[in-house]
C-alpha cells in the first residue's frame, strides 16, 4: 500500500512539473507564436529519446515573495536524448515559470548537463528563453551565470555547443550563447541585447525597437552574433537537427559520414565556362560550390553577414568538409573586416573539430578606405591569416580567378601550409591587378608617351600576358596543378583521400596570442 502511494505521489509530482507555469501561462506562450520548453525538446530530439534530469529541483531562495513561488524544475528543463540516433545534451528554459529567470538552482541544472556533456563527449544544445537573472536571488544568480560561462569556455573546441534563442536573452545572459559555436534565432520572437530599448533611450536618447536592436536579422546580418535565422520555431529546430548531422560528437571523433549518393568521379561541364570573359564581371561562387560538392549537401553558415565571403558545411563523397570561398558577386569578393572575422572564426572551428577545409579563391585584395583602416582591417585581417596558419587539418585550395596581394597569401596559399593547391586556367596570381600595377611600374614611360592612354592599354595587355594566368606560380610549385574546372570535384575528392592520414603539429605552447 505504501508503495502504491509513493508511486501515485511521484506521478503527481511529475505531472505538476510538466505543467510548467500553468495553463494560463502556456496559453500566453502560444499566443506569442512560441512553443513551451518541453514542446521544443520534443521537436528537436528523436521521438521518445528524451531523458529528463532534475525534474523535481526547486529554488532555495527566501524572502521577497520567493517562499510562495516554488515551482518544480525551477524554470528550466534539462536532460539528454538523441538526434538521428546520436547522443546530445540539452537544456530548455521555461518562460512560463517566473519568466524563465535564472537563479542558483536553475543554473546548477544547466551546469550539470554541461559537465555531463564534457565528460561523455557529446554536443550540448541550449534553448534560451529567459527574462535574465532572478533579481530576488541577487549575487547567487550572478554566480550561476559565471559557472555557466566557465563551462562554456572549458568545453570550447572539445564538444560542439549550440545556442538556440527562442525568446528574450538579455543582460549578462547573452554571454553564454556568445561563447558557443553556433547561435540560432527566430524572426520576430528572438531578442538578444546587453541593454534594452528603454535603458538605451534613457541613457543615449536613441529610439530603437527590440527587433531592430537585437532581433534575428540584426544579429544575423549586422552584428554577426548569430549564425542562422528561421521564420518560426519549427523551422529553427529542424535547422538545428540539420547542422548537428555535420558535426562530430567531440574533438576526438570523426564527423558522421554517410553513404554517398553522388558519383565521386562526376565532372561539371558548366564550370568550364562559368568565369566571365571580362575579369571585372561577377559570377556566383555558390554555383561553383554546388557543382563541386555532393549534390544538395551545402549548408551555408552566416549567409546574411559579409556576403563577400561564403562559409558552410558540405559533403564530398559522403564525408564532411568545411567550405570557405570569396564571393565575386558581392563587392568583387574583397576581404573586409566582417568577412575576415567571419571566415577566421569558421576556420578555427573546423580545425578544432578536425574537419578538412576547402577554400575557393577569387579575391582582388583587402578592402581599401579610411573606415576600414580605422576600423582595424590590419588587425582583423590578421585573424584570418592566423586561423589558416594555425590550422593543421587537411587544407585544399582552388584558385578560380583573381588572387592578388596579401589576400592571395591569406586564402590558404601554399606558403601558409596549404596541403593541396590547384588553379583553374583563368587564375590570375599577382601582387596587384593590372590597372593598379601599370601606373606604378611604368609611371615615367607613360608620362613620356605621345599617347599615354594607348600606351597604358598596351602595358596592361603585356601585364596580363605575364600575370593573368597560373603558370608562373605553377612553375615554382606554388600551385600543385592547373586543372580544368570541370574536373575540380574528382580532383578534390582524390586529394582528400590522399590527405586523410595527414599529420601536422604546431610548436609546444600554452596558446598563441592571436590579434583579437
Amino acid at each position: 500500500m505504501a508503495s502504491e502511494q509513493g508511486i501515485q505521489r511521484l506521478r503527481r509530482l511529475k505531472e505538476e512539473a510538466r505543467q510548467g507555469g500553468g495553463a494560463e501561462a502556456v496559453a500566453k506562450q502560444h499566443e506569442k507564436g512560441k512553443l513551451t520548453a518541453r514542446e521544443r525538446l520534443e521537436k528537436l530530439l528523436d521521438e521518445g529519446s528524451f531523458q529528463e534530469l532534475d525534474m523535481l529541483v526547486t529554488h532555495h531562495a527566501h524572502g521577497l515573495g520567493m517562499d510562495q513561488r516554488y515551482a518544480l524544475g525551477d524554470g528550466v528543463v534539462t536532460g539528454y536524448g538523441t538526434i538521428d540516433g546520436r547522443l546530445v545534451y540539452v537544456f530548455s528554459q521555461d518562460f512560463t515559470v517566473m519568466g524563465g529567470s535564472l537563479g542558483r538552482a536553475h543554473a546548477a541544472k544547466i551546469t550539470k548537463v554541461q559537465d555531463l556533456a564534457l565528460k561523455t563527449g557529446a554536443p550540448l544544445i541550449g534553448i534560451n528563453d529567459s527574462g535574465g537573472a532572478r533579481i530576488q536571488e541577487g549575487v547567487e544568480a550572478l554566480a550561476g551565470y559565471a559557472e555557466i560561462f566557465l563551462r562554456n569556455t572549458m568545453a570550447s573546441g572539445v564538444i560542439p555547443q549550440i545556442s538556440v534563442i527562442m525568446g528574450p536573452c538579455a543582460g549578462g545572459a547573452v554571454y553564454s550563447p556568445a561563447l558557443t559555436d553556433f547561435v540560432f534565432m527566430v524572426e520576430n520572437t528572438s531578442h538578444m541585447f546587453i541593454t534594452g530599448p528603454t535603458v538605451i533611450k534613457a541613457v543615449t536618447h536613441e529610439d530603437v525597437t527590440m527587433e531592430a536592436l537585437g532581433g534575428a536579422m540584426a544579429h544575423n546580418a549586422t552584428s554577426g552574433v548569430a549564425h542562422f535565422a528561421a521564420e518560426n520555431e519549427d523551422a529553427c529546430l529542424q535547422m538545428v537537427r540539420q547542422l548537428v548531422a555535420y558535426l562530430p560528437q567531440n574533438n576526438l571523433e570523426d564527423t558522421p559520414a554517410i553513404v554517398p549518393k553522388d558519383d565521386p568521379a562526376r565532372t561539371e561541364a558548366a564550370l568550364d565556362t562559368i568565369i566571365p570573359a571580362s575579369p571585372n564581371d561577377p559570377y556566383d561562387m555558390k554555383q561553383v560550390i554546388a557543382g563541386v560538392v555532393d549534390a544538395g549537401s551545402f549548408l551555408e553558415v552566416q549567409e546574411h553577414l559579409a556576403k563577400n565571403v561564403i562559409i558552410g558545411f558540405a559533403r564530398m563523397d559522403g564525408a564532411v568538409v568545411g567550405v570557405v570561398a570569396n564571393q565575386p558577386a558581392e563587392k568583387a569578393g574583397v576581404l573586409d573586416i566582417d568577412a575576415s572575422v567571419k571566415a577566421a572564426r569558421f576556420v578555427r572551428f573546423l580545425d578544432a573539430f578536425n574537419i578538412p577545409i576547402i577554400t575557393f579563391v577569387d579575391v582582388p585584395g583587402f578592402m581599401p578606405g579610411v573606415a576600414q583602416e580605422h576600423g582595424g582591417i590590419i588587425r582583423h585581417g590578421a585573424k584570418l591569416i592566423y586561423a589558416y596558419c594555425e590550422a593543421t587539418v587537411p587544407k585544399l585550395t582552388v584558385i578560380t580567378r583573381k588572387a592578388y596581394g596579401g589576400a592571395y597569401i591569406v586564402m590558404s596559399s601554399k606558403h601558409i601550409r596549404g596541403d593541396f593547391n590547384v588553379a583553374w586556367p583563368t587564375a590570375e596570381i599577382a601582387v596587384m591587378g593590372p590597372e593598379g600595377a601599370v601606373p606604378v611600374l611604368y609611371r615615367r614611360e607613360l608620362e613620356a608617351a605621345q599617347d599615354p592612354a594607348a600606351r597604358h592599354e598596351e602595358l596592361v595587355s603585356e601585364y596580363k600576358q605575364a600575370f593573368a594566368n597560373p603558370y608562373q606560380a605553377a612553375s615554382r610549385g606554388y600551385v600543385d596543378a592547373v586543372i580544368e574546372p570541370s574536373q575540380t570535384r574528382p580532383v578534390l575528392i582524390n586529394a582528400l583521400q590522399m590527405l586523410q592520414n595527414k599529420r601536422d603539429t604546431n610548436p609546444a605552447k600554452k596558446h598563441g596570442t592571436m590579434p583579437l
